[in-house]
């Protein structure tokens, strides 16, 4: 298994950036860019997924990695729930809704299995690692 060195090398983040972009991307057309308060929410809660993950990482131990997974996860939830008020509101088309809900999901269940494999892993954090060595 391949050393993981920094945020930008997880998969589930690599997942969480297409997932943000994609809704930015959908906030800029037709009626959506004009809804400001579902605009800019549901943009910071889809960067929120990708940040938290970032975050926890940076933290450099698996107990606040895995709380900060926890609220990216919670994000992921949050996505989908803002997806439907766009497609209630006529903001995107249920293809458009099924295709990001099905992103939301899926990342929001990859989250879910890390964390799963970092509260199982007997390695506690970057920051751990390090103190042994410098002793």
């Amino acid at each position: 298994m391949a050393t993981i060195k920094s945020f930008e090398d997880l998969e589930v983040w690599q997942k969480a950036r297409v997932l943000a972009n994609d809704v930015w991307n959908q906030t800029l057309t037709n009626s959506f860019s004009k809804d400001f308060s579902l605009r800019d929410q549901i943009n910071r809660s889809s960067g929120s997924v990708m940040d938290n993950i970032a975050e926890g990482f940076e933290r450099g131990g698996n107990k606040e990695f895995i709380q900060f997974l926890s609220y990216s996860k919670g994000s992921c939830g949050e996505v989908r729930s803002q997806l439907y008020r766009a497609k209630d509101r006529n903001h995107i088309t249920e293809g458009e809704f099924n295709t990001l809900t099905k992103q939301a999901t899926e990342v929001g269940k990859q989250i879910g299995g890390f964390m799963n494999y970092l509260s199982l892993s007997e390695i506690k954090g970057s920051k751990f690692i390090n103190r042994k060595q410098n002793k």
